[in-house]
Parts: C-alpha cells; sequence; structure tokens
C-alpha cells in the first residue's frame, strides 16, 4: 500500500521500463470513464502495452448519457488507436446505488466516491483475472478531481485479491489533464462537466447557479 508521498508517476515509470525488454507487449485493461479521460492515457501506453478499453460506469445517472459516452468513447479507440480492443459493459445503475446506499448527501471526493471507485476497479480486476490480462489500470487518476493515492490504495487491494498486476498511475502527472484537453478539442469528444452520478450532477448545477447569483 502507497502513502500520500508516494509519486506514482516514477511507479508507471519503473513498470514501463521493467517491461520495455519484452518480445511481447502486456496485456493490460484499462478502466475508462469516458473518452477525454482515456484520450492522453492511450497515447501514453499504447505504446508498452496491449490495451482492451473497458467501459463499466454504472454511476453514470441515464441510459442515454451512458450510451453517448460509450459510443464517443468507442468512436475515438477505432479512429485514433484501431489496434485497440473496446468492451462496454450493459448499462446496471442498481449496482451504483446499492454502493453508495446511505452516502447519497455525501458531497464529491466523500466516501461515496471511493466505493464507486472500489465498485468500478473491483469488476475491472475480476475481468482482468477471468480474461488472462497481465495488468489493469484505469484513467480516473488524470482528473485534478480524483485523488490517486484512494484510486492506488484501492488497485492495490485488489490485485492482492484477483492476483493481477495493478499499474499504479497519476495521469493528472507531465502534462496529462491539459493534453487530455487539447486532444478532446482536436478530434471534437464529447466532454461532459460531471463526473457522472445524479449527485456530482446535482453538485455542479448548484455550483453553477450560486456563481449566477454573485
Amino acid at each position: 500500500m502507497q502513502n500520500s508521498k508516494t509519486n506514482y508517476q516514477l511507479l508507471t515509470d519503473a513498470e514501463i521500463k521493467s517491461i520495455e525488454q519484452f518480445p511481447i507487449k502486456p496485456k493490460l485493461l484499462l478502466h475508462s470513464c469516458c473518452a477525454p479521460c482515456s484520450s492522453y492515457v492511450l497515447e501514453y501506453l499504447s505504446k508498452y502495452f496491449d490495451i482492451t478499453v473497458f467501459y463499466y460506469n454504472p454511476n453514470i445517472d441515464t441510459e442515454t448519457e451512458y450510451n453517448f459516452r460509450s459510443n464517443e468513447q468507442q468512436r475515438f479507440v477505432k479512429e485514433l488507436f484501431p489496434n485497440t480492443k473496446f468492451i462496454s459493459m450493459p448499462y446496471n445503475p442498481k449496482e451504483f446505488y446499492c454502493a453508495v446506499k446511505g452516502l447519497e448527501n455525501l458531497g464529491e471526493g466523500s466516501e461515496r466516491c471511493i466505493n464507486c471507485f472500489k465498485l468500478r476497479l473491483e469488476k475491472t480486476s475480476k475481468y482482468a483475472k477471468e480474461n488472462h490480462f497481465d495488468y489493469f489500470t484505469t484513467t480516473l487518476s488524470i482528473s485534478p478531481l480524483k485523488n490517486a493515492e484512494v484510486l492506488n490504495n484501492i488497485g492495490y487491494e485488489l490485485s492482492k485479491k484477483y492476483d493481477v498486476k495493478y499499474l499504479y498511475s497519476d495521469f493528472k502527472k507531465k502534462g496529462g489533464y491539459l493534453r487530455s484537453v487539447q486532444l478532446s478539442k482536436k478530434y471534437n469528444i464529447y466532454r461532459q462537466d460531471y463526473c457522472g452520478c445524479i449527485y456530482s450532477k446535482l453538485e455542479r448545477q448548484k455550483l453553477k447557479n450560486d456563481k449566477t447569483d454573485i
């Protein structure tokens, strides 16, 4: 388990260095929350891994939004990374609401979000184990609003549980977040202004309304 002083980018660099000598790229299952967040991550990691993008986000508030984001993710992968596989899981919001039951009124970055991370990463790690991937990781750490330490510690625990390597990361480093914004603009990727769940959507709307009232 890592702590708040851990430089996750150095851990990523070290892992990449260790696999560069391999004659065949290791298989990486990359959980993706959306196309914009995946853009830089795919650009960065596709040189070193045989990547499958795993779209599993039951936190998204409506099926329409879920499908729209999934289709944008698939379009981006197909156009820019044609050798990358794409898997979209069926929309099942009940899984999310069960995971955050009793935590609905907590704010962004709270235990509610941690439970949501655990839910999505557990599904990813389990799928990685069942389908013989060498590594799994998530794009979530590219967001300035997501705590890399929390995400990596979840990944660490699941790595032990399912016996699949977790690729430590903090993709916002090395200008990763800025690059994702640039790529989103360049390829006209739909970029939402809330994380996905109804609670983050309402919080975002309240923030907008508060600014309007000033």
